[in-house]
């Protein structure tokens, strides 16, 4: 074993513990190299994450930050909803740069497919609410309507496109019409299935009896989470949440492993806090400080572009995320945004104490030593009212510009 895998042990998941965009790729591109399955279990196409290839960014929605790690073993597990064309076209990017990916990519057989008339019936409903929800209309939620509806159409059935499936598609137009006014292209829905078919069909599989197997033989696995546990459908900020278990809970279901077997849990937090869409915020930033977090910290989506709502780190929300998860670490991002405050509000008990800042770069420190005294203090502070120790500390984008302490 590595020094990280013989601290973190063989099976180890990631998880946000806020709204979600805490930066989870970095550590997960880190570890990834240390591992040899990596596996997102749940949500769809509307996580983001920004992976660079070749000096180039590149916004990935479907596959997991690892995937760019020859060798390793890539699973998409049946707690995700897929959209094709979207899926396709991150294979397509990463065969552009010579990342071969369909000899060792595994989609679960269970898997639901996300379509473009989902996507249609996305926007009406969120048009339609009084107070809308700030989905990402990417057809998410009514994916999810289907699968719990027992209706939706699973990644297995790729193989019945030239025969049942393609019929049944079509006498679902009507329907969709009449309940939702969204008129279905169905002949584009059958080619994307199509090209779908061509392309990844050898990839559809029983992915629970794969992911288990590695598992029993002794190989490594990495769960990279998506969204964040505040955006859980059962336990987040209701209604302002997504359509999918994002908890490590969730995770597990998403794969079918059995629970005890996760050696370690990295939950990961920014230094501050953002969040895109409505709902409940009680750290939420205003003025000035608002705008500052913003721009220093590049907070716009990675997959809608809109900008982020910033505020002030909650410690309660972790200790709620923590209860829920048992973290055994944090990762606490993008420490470095919060470099040119005087002081640093937090919010502890209900209340936003301010901790003094330390008007100091932190940019690119890889040592905890070497860190302000007050940036120090402010870790410190964090794993006192947690419990939690932080194992990870991010000071920049860069892969390099990681404080490691496991």
């Amino acid at each position: 074993m590595s020094g990280i895998q013989s601290s973190l042990g063989p099976i180890i998941s990631v998880i946000g513990a806020q709204w979600g965009d805490e930066g989870k790729g970095k550590i997960v591109d880190i570890l990834a190299s240390e591992y040899d399955v990596i596996a997102r279990a749940c949500g769809g196409a509307n996580a983001g994450h920004t992976i660079v290839v070749d000096g180039e960014k590149h916004i990935f929605h479907l596959m997991p930050s690892g995937c760019l790690h020859e060798g390793k073993q890539i699973i998409l597990g049946s707690g995700l909803v897929i959209h094709l064309p979207t899926l396709l076209k991150e294979i397509e990017t990463l065969e552009g740069h010579g990342i071969s990916i369909i000899d060792r990519l595994h989609i679960s057989k269970a898997a639901h497919i996300v379509f473009d008339y989902h996507k249609e019936i996305d926007v009406v409903l969120e048009e339609g609410r009084e107070e809308p929800i700030g989905t990402t209309k990417r057809g998410i939620g009514p994916a999810y309507i289907d699968k719990a509806a027992r209706t939706g159409i699973r990644m297995e059935r790729l193989s019945e496109i030239n025969g049942p499936l393609a019929d049944e598609l079509k006498k679902r137009t009507d329907c969709i019409q009449k309940t939702f006014g969204v008129t279905a292209d169905m002949d584009q829905e059958i080619e994307n299935l199509k090209a779908a078919q061509k392309k990844i069909r050898s990839c559809v599989t029983d992915t629970v009896a794969y992911i288990n197997k590695q598992r029993t033989s002794g190989k490594t696995i990495l769960i990279e989470g998506a969204q964040a546990v505040l955006l859980d459908i059962d336990h987040g900020t209701y209604p302002y949440v997504t359509s999918s278990s994002t908890s490590l809970a969730g995770a597990l279901q998403g794969l079918g492993l059995p629970p005890m077997s996760v050696t370690s849990n990295i939950g990961v937090a920014k230094a501050y806090c953002t969040r895109v869409g409505e709902g409940v915020f009680d750290s939420e930033a205003t003025g000035d400080a608002k705008e500052r977090l913003r721009e220093r910290g590049g907070e716009y989506g990675s997959t809608t572009g809109r900008p982020r709502r910033t505020g002030w780190l909650n410690i309660d929300q972790l200790n709620i995320a923590h209860s829920m998860n048992g973290f055994t670490h944090w990762n606490i991002t993008k420490l470095d945004v919060l470099d040119e405050e005087e002081v640093i509000p937090v919010m502890i008990g209900g209340k936003l104490e301010e901790l003094p800042g330390w008007k100091t770069s932190t940019a690119g420190i890889t040592s905890f030593d070497d860190l302000p005294e007050n940036a120090q203090a402010y870790i410190k502070r964090i794993e006192l009212e947690t419990g939690v120790p932080v194992g990870f500390i991010g000071t920049g984008p860069g892969r390099e510009e990681m404080i490691t302490r496991t």
